[in-house]
């Protein structure tokens, strides 16, 4: 429990530099840019890591949590990601190495809203003005499959476009397909 209560320490110093920032027309976000290094000298301590499906502790650990709120965010909007990585639990982070960057391609500016809420991550993607179209995130070809001892979930996701005022359908784009070794028991 001490990893869950400092990832909470560290989640509250990396929102800080992303609450309320603005993303113009133009512009590209990059997770390190904004939050730089975690250091002890900033104030981030050991917290939760998941590396190749396991968990250890690390400087600034468990901020790989913003990282996949800020992506289902982009998601549900016009944004596009420019570069993603993913650990067997989500969109990854890892200083100097692996970033989160997504591109603003619309006239619109938007801005991210962060904040801790007594258990959870909150956040909202505002825009400047009403976006032509809604997002929603959709699972396809949902299995799990048994290989000797090992159980795999496999899925793919899409995202569905609909034109805001009609409904109708637009389009679905291909996000990932993901294949993770099942870390809970299945019967």
């Amino acid at each position: 429990m001490w990893m869950q209560h400092n990832k909470v320490k560290n989640l509250a110093i990396a929102i800080q530099p992303l609450d309320g920032l603005l993303i113009g027309s133009g512009e590209t976000f990059s997770f390190w840019r904004r939050v730089g290094r975690p250091t002890k000298r900033k104030g981030f301590v050991e917290g939760m890591e998941l590396s190749r499906g396991e968990a250890s502790s690390g400087i600034g650990g468990g901020i790989c949590q913003i990282a996949n709120v800020l992506h289902w965010l982009v998601l549900h909007s016009p944004l596009v990601v420019k570069e993603r990585s993913t650990h067997s639990f989500g969109c990854s982070v890892f200083y100097n190495y692996v970033d989160f960057r997504f591109y603003n391609p619309t006239p619109t500016t938007f801005q991210l809203q962060l904040w801790l809420s007594e258990r959870f991550l909150e956040a909202e993607l505002r825009a400047s003005e009403q976006i032509s179209f809604t997002y929603s995130v959709l699972e396809k070809d949902h299995a799990f499959e048994r290989v000797g001892d090992q159980v795999f979930r496999r899925n793919e996701l899409w995202r569905r476009i609909l034109d805001r005022r009609s409904g109708a359908h637009v389009r679905d784009e291909f996000i990932k397909r993901n294949r993770v070794l099942v870390k809970y028991k299945i019967d």
